[in-house]
C-alpha cells in the first residue's frame, strides 16, 4: 500500500486484489451471508480508494482493512435488517397485490371510475354540484359557494348527504 501511495498503479491494483479474500474473512466473521459478501467486497474497496491517504504504512495494512471492511460489513447487515422488516415474503401477498402495470386492475379501476362518475350523476342537483365543487374540483368552501351563489352551510349539508348516499349506492345498500 505504501508504494501505490506513492503512485505505483501495478502496487495499488495488486493490494486491491490480494485484499479481496481478507474482506471476505471478516464480512463472514461479522455475520455477512454468502450472497451479501460481494456488495461488502465492492463497498470495502471503494472505501479504500476514497480513503487510501488515511493508511500510515508504518502500521499494519492487515489491521486498517480489516476495520474498514468490519465497519461495510456492519452497515451492510444493518441495512439487510430494515429491509428484512419492510420485504414481504410471502407468495399470497404477491398473488394479492399485484402489479400496477398489470392489465386487469387498469379494466377494473377504469370500471370502478365509471362506477363513480354514474352514481354521482343521479344525485340531487344540489348534491351533485357540491361534489363536483368540493370534492372533484377541490375548491374551498369559500370558493365552492362563490362560485355556486349558495352559503357555506348548505354546501356542507349537501356534501354531507351525497357522500352518504354515493357510499350506499357504491357498496349495494341501495
Amino acid at each position: 500500500m505504501a508504494a501505490a501511495q506513492a503512485g505505483d498503479r501495478r502496487a495499488y491494483e495488486r493490494v486491491l486484489a490480494d485484499s479481496v479474500a481478507l474482506i471476505r474473512a471478516v464480512a463472514r466473521r461479522q455475520g455477512m451471508g454468502v450472497d451479501g459478501l460481494d456488495d461488502v467486497v465492492q463497498e470495502t474497496l471503494l472505501t479504500v480508494h476514497r480513503v487510501r491517504h488515511t493508511y500510515d504504512p508504518t502500521r499494519s495494512y492487515d489491521a486498517w482493512l480489516g476495520a474498514i471492511a468490519g465497519r461495510r460489513a456492519i452497515d451492510a447487515l444493518r441495512g439487510q435488517g430494515r429491509r428484512g422488516r419492510r420485504e414481504l415474503h410471502d407468495d399470497i401477498a404477491l398473488d394479492q397485490h399485484p402489479d400496477r402495470d398489470d392489465a386487469s386492475m387498469d379494466a377494473e379501476r377504469n370500471q370502478q371510475a365509471r362506477h363513480l362518475r354514474e352514481a354521482i350523476a343521479q344525485l340531487p342537483p344540489g348534491q351533485r354540484e357540491a361534489v363536483e365543487q368540493l370534492g372533484l374540483r377541490e375548491q374551498s368552501l369559500a370558493e365552492a359557494a362563490a362560485h355556486t351563489g349558495r352559503n357555506t352551510g348548505a354546501l356542507k349539508v349537501n356534501l354531507h348527504r351525497a357522500l352518504k348516499a354515493l357510499r350506499d349506492r357504491l357498496n349495494g345498500d341501495s
